[in-house]
């Protein structure tokens, strides 16, 4: 007779093998890391020709103004006063402008594994100006505006994306725009010199083409800005901190949206002094955290699966499929007189380890949902057939493998659960425990079984 180790030693031995595999599970949590910054590379020079995320914002009229400074200095003891005039600009936003924009969307691979999605933007629109009458709240003066000169404005963020159709018409003239964002400033924008020396009331209609990829957004200024969109890409994300009105409409065949936004809604005045800014780097940190660095109304074209956060969130439910698994092996060696080895325990959760790292593989070639079928077909395959000769028997290895079925069918269930998967989680872990305090209720766990040598017959407890 040979003695053999108490449930709870087994239960101690199971668990510091299931705290092993935590490091193979880790490696493969890294794995999917740098596969999805490989991707972000391939994606990132896949756009390289084309345009990064574009945001773009409605004309702004740059209008120079000779500023008067009243300056004191001590010439001979003296304290004596001078005025000195200087070239300064005021930027005055529309009273009213509307966009009209088709986003026409297409995805670029780069071999067979990575994708990106890119796209032409039509943009139409309207901008409506006048002078303000209460110029001295501002501390200027009419007659000190040099109307003879001022500049329309249209910033945009990545201007290597303009196609070469851009118009503008000014009161029905048309105005030609020059690149850059006039003499007074550093922005990436285009740019049309005006005559307004008569002062009177403005109407722009201006149109162009852009390129972008990912993303695309509109800085809305002005007393009242009114944007339209429609794309075919049916999978938008309308991020921000300016939603979209109720009127959205997203279907298969595509998406349309309306905005709508004032001034009032901004905290903007319409006349400023110093010059409204647009960032992509602004853009991009709304679009990803929400944080509020400037009021954007942005347009994400989300693909409609991230097979790498997919398997990034599978990795993480790793330790539930090696703790299911294990507890099973445990149930039918401490109740059902399977004698299960370290090594065998250790072998299985390699092969449970080996499911994510497959998963991985075949979802950047096949898809995420295929991948899933493949990998854990091939796994529940090879489990169940090991679990055959470890156990002794078909049977129970008919319930290692209806049990691993159970669980792959419940990971797929909790990935596309995102609201309710802890919920879902947490309800399969409490079954699960109950479930094992009801089969271990009358069981001794510091007791010592015996088990025969060759040639003896059966168990005896002691």
């Amino acid at each position: 007779m040979t003695k053999e180790r108490s449930p709870g030693m087994k239960l101690l031995f199971a668990g510091l093998v299931g705290a092993a595999l935590v490091i193979p599970l880790m490696m493969v949590y890294a794995l999917v890391a740098d596969r999805q910054h490989q991707a972000r590379i391939a994606q990132d020079s896949i756009t390289a020709g084309w345009a990064g995320a574009q945001i773009v914002a409605g004309p702004v009229l740059s209008i120079p103004y000779m500023a008067e400074r009243v300056t004191s200095e001590v010439v001979d003891g003296k304290a004596v006063t001078r005025t000195v005039k200087s070239r300064e600009h005021l930027y005055l936003s529309s009273q009213g402008q509307e966009f009209a924009t088709v986003i026409n969307p297409e995805i670029k691979t780069r071999g067979s594994i990575y994708q990106s999605v890119i796209y032409g933007v039509d943009l139409t629109g309207a901008a409506q100006f006048a002078l303000p009458e209460e110029l001295e709240r501002y501390g200027v003066r009419r007659d000190q505006l040099l109307l003879a000169d001022i500049e329309i404005l249209f910033p945009i963020s990545d201007t290597g994306g303009l196609e070469g159709d851009a118009r503008l018409s000014v009161n029905g003239e048309v105005a030609t725009l020059e690149p850059g964002m006039g003499s007074n400033s550093t922005q990436s924008g285009v740019h049309a010199r005006y005559d307004w020396s008569e002062g009177e009331a403005l109407a722009l209609d201006f149109a162009y083409s852009l390129r972008g990829s990912s993303s695309f957004g509109v800085v809305p200024r002005g007393q009242q800005t009114s944007w339209s969109v429609r794309s075919s890409w049916p999978h938008p994300s309308f991020s921000g901190i300016l939603p979209p009105d109720e009127s959205v409409a997203i279907s298969e065949e595509g998406f349309e949206a309306r905005w709508s936004v004032s001034n009032l809604a901004l905290g903007q005045s319409l006349v400023r002094m110093e010059e409204p800014t647009i960032s992509a780097a602004a853009y991009l940190e709304i679009a990803g955290d929400g944080s509020q660095t400037q009021r954007v109304a942005p347009i994400r074209l989300i693909e409609p699966v991230d097979l790498y956060s997919q398997v990034d969130r599978s990795v993480k439910y790793g330790f539930l499929f090696i703790g299911f698994t294990f507890l099973t092996f445990l149930m039918f060696d401490i109740i059902g007189g399977a004698k299960v080895a370290s090594a065998e325990y250790l072998l299985t959760g390699a092969g449970l380890v080996l499911f994510f790292v497959m998963l991985l593989a075949f979802a950047e070639i096949i898809g995420f949902a295929a991948a899933y079928v493949a990998s854990s077909l091939a796994i529940i395959a090879l489990l169940t057939a090991y679990s055959s000769a470890v156990l002794g028997s078909r049977k129970r290895a008919g319930v290692i493998g209806a049990v691993l079925i159970g669980l792959y069918a419940v990971l797929y269930v909790l990935l596309n659960l995102e609201a309710a998967s802890l919920l879902v989680g947490s309800l399969l872990l409490f079954v699960a425990l109950a479930a094992v305090m009801y089969t271990t209720r009358n069981l001794d766990w510091s007791a010592v079984s015996t088990r025969s040598e060759p040639g003896e017959e059966g168990y005896a407890r002691v």
